[in-house]
């Protein structure tokens, strides 16, 4: 299958800043494929290079065959693209902007348009300025998907979403897969990857440090489980346990807190065996498991260009 994107080696500083540094990964045509990383690692930067939003200072992106930069009139004609932050008239109402945007792409059919905004439930005769940092989201993924593109690129899309949205939103990005159309979302949120995405690219601190399967995300995926009993119970009654990497017992000789991966089942059944008080289970955020995974292996970042199939 044909790469509808490719990115080699794109650099973009910002004076003395950080920016992104050989960044390069492949989108096949037809695939979902998720863009992770903490806040402040560099996919914005990356989009907006991909849209022609930036000029990168060094290296190469191409979409659907064409020069990211050089052809980018030709390339947008093929998008949905939802940017990170929408910045829209805000004296217009959700209806205009989307019958603005219909009129750019040349006219979109109305009645899939009204099914998008029944879906996300959306009310477009409210004005821009009215709409909570929810509504601004769902407006923008509907001006995205309304046109059915070749290829959807979208930063954050589910950021201000309730549950429901965001699992109407995963719809919507199967429904494209199966019409054979490619999703190209950032996130920073490691489950919303998990569900969407075949394929992931990791980045961190402006570099690629992993491009693979979903596998990968999950090769990753750190938590934690906090067990208070009601007695004193000995840590190595824990330790050896599929999924537990580390134990340790808290001051108050009562509370056991598990580093976890993989699946807790060996870890509930031997807790049923004491008087259990709590038991809490809590996912770090990507930022500290990134720190965690990546703390001191620079191997991890140094295999840049290492793709996983």
């Amino acid at each position: 299958m044909a790469a509808i994107i490719e990115a080699e080696a794109l650099t973009k500083r910002y004076g003395g800043k950080r920016g992104i540094a050989g960044v390069s990964f492949q989108v096949e045509e037809g695939e979902v494929f998720g863009f992770l990383g903490p806040n402040g690692a560099g996919k914005t930067t990356t989009i907006r290079v991909l849209m022609a939003l930036l000029k990168a200072d060094a290296g190469t992106a191409r979409i659907a065959g064409m020069d990211a930069w050089q052809q980018s009139v030709e390339i947008k004609k093929l998008i949905g693209y939802l940017p990170g932050e929408l910045a829209l008239d805000p004296h217009l109402t959700g209806g205009q902007i989307l019958e603005y945007f219909g009129h750019l792409r040349g006219g979109v059919d109305q009645t899939y348009l009204k099914q998008l905004i029944g879906r996300l439930n959306l009310d477009p005769s409210r004005k821009f300025r009215q709409y909570s940092t929810g509504d601004k989201r769902k407006l923008g993924l509907i001006q995205a998907f309304m046109h059915r593109p070749r290829l959807l690129v979208l930063d954050e899309p589910t950021n201000g979403l309730d549950p429901l949205n965001q699992q109407e939103f995963e719809h919507m990005v199967q429904e494209m897969r199966d019409d054979g159309r490619t999703v190209f979302l950032s996130s920073h949120i490691l489950t919303e990857v998990e569900q969407t995405c075949s394929r992931v690219a990791i980045i961190r601190e402006g570099q690629i440090a992993r491009v693979g399967g979903v596998a990968e995300v999950k090769d990753i995926k750190r938590y934690e489980i906090a067990i208070t009993f009601a007695t004193a119970v000995p840590a190595d009654a824990f330790r050896t346990l599929t999924g537990v990497e580390r134990v340790d017992a808290l001051p108050d000789g009562h509370t056991l807190r598990l580093a976890m991966q993989g699946v807790a089942d060996e870890v509930i059944k031997v807790a049923a065996r004491y008087p259990v008080v709590t038991l809490t289970s809590h996912e770090p955020s990507l930022e500290d498991i990134f720190l965690r995974y990546y703390e001191g292996d620079g191997q991890a970042v140094k295999e840049a260009s290492h793709v996983v199939s």
